[in-house]
């Protein structure tokens, strides 16, 4: 076998080589991007599930009086009612990915207003503990 040869047939062996990783990289990429993927639901399972969080929300309260008192003065106008395009009480999805973002950022938002919510949410007399204790009750905290 000649020099020459013997370059040729290495250089054919890595285009094989890299011919075989690269089908291999595609077909293990399909593999890995089809698996763990839920369908997403129908629009009329993502209306009924909004209709049911509606209607818990409208009857939640929390079991502390003054909370209770502090939430239906000003917390229930927006959190009770699907058209005002707040997270409703009790509908842990809706509340996820605000709490995600942490107690601290979520709290601000609450003292400054965030998006419709104005400062405080209206509420003149919360205290920080009680702005806790609503979003607690509110997005279903103790729930996982």
């Amino acid at each position: 076998m000649t020099r020459g040869s013997f370059v040729i047939l290495r250089s054919m062996r890595v285009r094989v080589r890299l011919r075989r990783w690269f089908v291999g990289s595609v077909v293990l990429g399909s593999v890995l991007c089809g698996c763990n993927r839920e369908s997403a639901p129908s629009p009329e399972a993502l209306a009924q599930a909004a209709a049911q969080a509606a209607a818990n929300a409208s009857t939640l309260r929390p079991a502390d009086e003054r909370l209770a008192a502090l939430y239906d003065h000003s917390c229930r106008a927006c959190h009770a009612n699907a058209q005002a395009n707040a997270p409703l009480s009790g509908d842990r999805a809706a509340w996820l990915s605000r709490l995600k973002k942490g107690k601290p950022e979520l709290l601000r938002n609450v003292l400054t207003g965030f998006n419709g919510m104005p400062p405080g949410g209206q509420c003149f007399t919360c205290t920080t503990a009680d702005f806790e204790a609503l979003i607690a009750f509110m997005s279903n905290e103790d729930r996982p």
